[in-house]
């Protein structure tokens, strides 16, 4: 798995033409099945952040959570890993809901089961916005680059993974990802695909 994340020569405060950003589609984490709603996420870098959109379809909407920090996977919620250093034992974890409630976390993760979760660290200058739409939620997520130990260049790779939890009206959990991990286990971190850089910054 492989996203093609383009540059684009964009200020911190401009709005992205995502209509013509390359987007994804997260289907069933166990076996990769089509989801009950669609969910789209992009991405592109600019010289101040990497930024992410998720687009869902929606039509049931659980959550109720408004603190930092709570625990946002229990009711419906977009969220990203970032694995900078590609190895899966250390990346951060990102999570919004359909109140802009933010969940942001670094993982260390053993490969052997042992799952570190530092809920302290808060993402320096992180940016988020949700705008609900009739049978529709939009999820904007803006990450500055100081979170990061380099700053991304052309050709640069990390791996991530792009993952959607949502109830649907009868009271069902579905579980989404970009790379189905083979388990309703976000954590899974062998699994995460290819976030690339793609064009130079100007």
């Amino acid at each position: 798995m492989e996203y093609i994340c383009h540059y684009m020569n964009i200020g911190p405060e401009e709005e992205i033409p995502w209509e013509q950003v390359p987007a994804v589609a997260l289907r069933d984490v166990v076996a990769g099945a089509a989801p009950r709603l669609r969910t789209e996420a992009k991405a592109v870098w600019t010289k101040d952040a990497l930024r992410i959109r998720f687009e869902c379809e929606d039509d049931h909407i659980a959550a109720a959570m408004t603190n930092r920090d709570d625990p946002l996977y229990d009711e419906d919620v977009v969220e990203v890993f970032i694995d900078e250093e590609g190895t899966g034992e250390r990346y951060i974890e990102l999570e919004i809901n359909p109140l802009n409630a933010v969940f942001d976390a670094r993982v260390r993760n053993d490969l052997a089961g042992t799952i570190q979760v530092d809920t302290s660290w808060d993402a320096d200058g992180l940016a988020t916005k949700v705008v609900r739409g009739a049978g529709t939620t939009m999820y904007d997520i803006s990450i500055p680059y100081p979170n990061f130990r380099n700053r991304p260049e052309e050709g640069t790779e990390w791996r991530w993974n792009l993952y959607r939890i949502d109830e649907d009206p009868a009271g069902k959990r579905h579980f989404w990802a970009w790379s189905p991990t083979g388990a309703v286990d976000y954590h899974v971190s062998r699994r995460f695909g290819a976030l690339r850089f793609a064009g130079a910054a100007r």
